[in-house]
């Protein structure tokens, strides 16, 4: 009771925070880089907004959401496009609501696919690939946000843009590194061996268990094969159609508040966004997006304050408020059908009297709808 009790003080806390930073931003624009911006301002750039823009932003979301259940329904062999959206729509609110929301949502993930007939083996599997390829992406798209301003001539100093390189460049080494651990047997060995060895320059006190790190990445690997084998093409296909539709919606966002700074430009502060929304102060990094967004478009760009600050505003309402009450009526439509479907059940039982072999079938034929939901 008290965990629980000091899981909901966390959750409000930070709940309230977010709510801090986003009500008193222009403020934290101003100190960050000096601009001066009103909500007066902002709300005025949300009144240019035509309904043609409200439209097109609104297909952009739609899209993504459907790109990534491809990235879904290949982490988990038999899950349906359908039950992929509603899975992400509910897992979504639920991590957008709390702190270290993620755990939240991998239970949201157990007991929504345990109802539709998914045993608990394919479930975890699906849980790691999609938390393996997320985080994969989300290093992928620093390197490209540096590497679009380099190319763009940003960069003016050599030294920054050596820098840049260097940094791009390792970045991407490091995802080939664990995506080859991932699907090469002999790669994920090499990688264990050499963890392993680095692990045992530590002091004795903090070494773990002789070849503990190979055998994790071993367990990791095993668990994850045979999905990375057969179904990387679907995972990453989807995976970029999802962040391009949302760079999109970021570059309609820029657009529509005068504050576009360019396509490569814009591919670095949608890679921005993308890394704060990790910080775990608020859920989802609600405000903290939105403050670092506006600072980069503002101080690095030259964007107006009233502009960027909107934009980011607006950015943040298509990729983290929307998705509370989509989710939620995603998560309340699953639960009316489940019920539905338990009374179905139970009917099916009822009627049973009459034989043992038409109570097989209504409960096949029960089964056969939760599957479907």
């Amino acid at each position: 009771m008290k965990r629980k009790w000091l899981q909901a003080a966390l959750s409000a806390v930070s709940l309230a925070l977010a709510v801090v930073l986003v009500v008193y931003l222009p403020q934290i624009v101003h100190g960050l880089t000096g601009a001066t911006v009103s909500w007066h301002e902002i709300g005025h750039e949300f009144g240019r907004l035509g309904w043609q823009t409200i439209a097109l932003m609104t297909v952009l979301w739609l899209a993504s959401l459907w790109a990534y259940t491809f990235v879904m329904t290949s982490a988990l062999p038999g899950l349906t496009h359908t039950q992929a959206l509603t899975l992400n729509a509910a897992g979504s609110a639920v991590s957008n609501l709390l702190p270290f929301g993620g755990a939240a949502g991998v239970a949201v993930t157990f007991g929504m696919t345990r109802g539709w007939g998914f045993a608990n083996r394919p479930i975890v599997v699906y849980t790691l690939v999609t938390g393996i390829w997320n985080s994969l992406f989300r290093f992928i798209l620093p390197a490209v946000g540096i590497l679009g301003l380099l190319v763009a001539g940003r960069a003016t100093n050599p030294t920054v843009a050596k820098a840049g390189w260097v940094g791009a460049v390792s970045i991407l080494v490091l995802v080939a590194v664990v995506a080859a651990a991932l699907y090469w047997d002999r790669a994920a060995d090499l990688l264990g061996r050499s963890l392993d060895r680095l692990v045992r320059l530590g002091p004795a006190r903090f070494r773990p268990a002789e070849h503990a790190v190979s055998g994790a990445i071993e367990r990791l690997r095993r668990d994850t094969a045979e999905i990375v084998h057969r179904r990387w093409p679907g995972l990453s296909l989807g995976m970029v159609a999802f962040l391009a539709l949302q760079c999109l919606i970021m570059a309609c966002c820029l657009v529509a508040t005068g504050s576009y700074p360019g396509p490569a430009e814009t591919v670095a502060v949608f890679a921005l966004s993308r890394v704060l929304t990790s910080a775990l102060v608020t859920p989802s990094g609600a405000g903290i997006m939105e403050g670092g967004v506006a600072a980069l478009l503002i101080g690095a760009f030259g964007q107006p304050a009233s502009g960027a600050t909107a934009a980011a505003v607006l950015f943040g309402f298509w990729t983290y408020t929307i998705e509370i009450p989509w989710g939620g009526l995603a998560l309340g439509g699953w639960a009316l059908l489940r019920r539905r479907d338990a009374r179905a059940t139970g009917a099916d039982g009822a009627d049973g009297a009459d034989g043992a072999g038409g109570a097989g079938a209504g409960t096949a034929l029960a089964a056969d709808r939760s599957r479907a939901l």
